[in-house]
């Protein structure tokens, strides 16, 4: 059985396929609304964030084909 973070990581990887970006906003939103708050949280600027346990099955998971585009607050295929 697949963990709520392996869950999350593979839709953030399919959208990223599909759509060619993932906005971070968007992607919080639907791991609140579909997996829930602990996935989530407020990082030391304020900023929300997913959880180091998603962050990292998603990195896992995309082994380097995926950038994070900091001044866009975004995930892109490379």
């Amino acid at each position: 059985m697949e963990s709520s973070e392996q869950q999350i990581a593979e839709w953030m990887i399919q959208e990223i396929r599909q759509r060619g970006i993932l906005r971070q906003e968007e992607a919080i939103e639907y791991v609140r609304s579909h997996f829930g708050e602990q996935y989530v949280f407020r990082n030391e600027n304020g900023n929300v964030s997913l959880a180091k346990e998603v962050r990292n099955a998603f990195r896992k998971q995309h082994g380097g084909r995926v950038a994070w585009d900091r001044d866009g607050f975004f995930w892109a295929w490379t």
